[in-house]
């Protein structure tokens, strides 16, 4: 189930419902921890948030903490950032649960790539700048197995960019950008923290973006959007970062 990108009010009743009625919640790290005020006293949490650079618990092992709870006649939630179909493996854990023949349910979540862009004023879509959008990984898996972005056909053909998990690569993600043809003066906008009291957000171009990246040393997490509907923000940034200054560079 999804438990949006931060600010708790954006779960969905049906996940409120889900948490209540859990016995176990596996939960991850971009979980606001007041969401776990809703389950019962008596609820066994099980921790397996990771970081860019480590794992708390292996995927393989998440896997199987779910079934091995399922099949003791344990509810089960298992509560990802966001929404869990959206890079959040919902597609391998639902899998081994079917294979194990566990029945399962998909809550939807609301994703932190149509959230924090709401919040900081960055519509993904608009009449005059935007008729498509695409949702990109911008980290790759460790592991053997690869499965490489189609530059050449995103970088042009796609009106805004949504780049997940990205702010390590962001270089690689200009350089290839620009390579296959996105202008060095395309807007961009990175959001940390979105939704959150502590979110952040650094705006320049794909020509500058890496040096401010590197001065404001903005870090994960954070999402990446590239396009012309960077530039409302201008006008219709409504949530101003109230707690703190805000950081755009431009």
């Amino acid at each position: 189930m999804g438990a949006g990108p931060g600010d708790p009010d954006l779960i969905t009743i049906k996940g409120v419902k889900a948490i209540k009625n859990a016995d176990v919640i596996v939960y991850d790290r971009l979980v606001n921890k007041e969401l776990l005020e809703y389950a019962k006293p008596n609820v066994e949490l099980i921790y397996c948030g990771k970081m860019p650079d480590r794992h708390t618990i292996p995927q393989h092992g998440i896997n199987e903490i779910l079934v091995k709870h399922a099949l003791k006649g344990k509810v089960v939630a298992r509560l990802k950032g966001g929404d869990p179909s959206i890079f959040g493996r919902v597609g391998e854990e639902a899998e081994h649960c079917a294979e194990y023949g566990v029945p399962f349910e998909i809550v939807p979540g609301i994703t932190s790539g149509i959230a924090a862009t709401s919040y900081a004023g960055i519509p993904l879509t608009h009449r005059d700048f935007s008729s498509s959008c695409a949702f990109v990984t911008g980290h790759k898996r460790t592991d053997e197995i690869r499965k490489d972005i189609q530059w050449d056909k995103l970088a042009t053909s796609v009106d805004t960019l949504v780049f997940y998990m990205g702010v390590g690569n962001i270089k690689m993600i200009r350089e290839q950008l620009i390579l296959h043809g996105r202008s060095s003066k395309t807007p961009v906008a990175l959001v940390r923290w979105g939704t959150t009291e502590e979110q952040e957000t650094l705006v320049g171009t794909l020509e500058n973006i890496v040096a401010k990246v590197e001065e404001a040393q903005f870090r994960s997490p954070a999402i990446i959007v590239v396009g012309e509907v960077v530039t409302m923000r201008e006008k219709i940034a409504w949530f101003k970062e109230k707690s703190r200054p805000m950081l755009n560079l431009t």
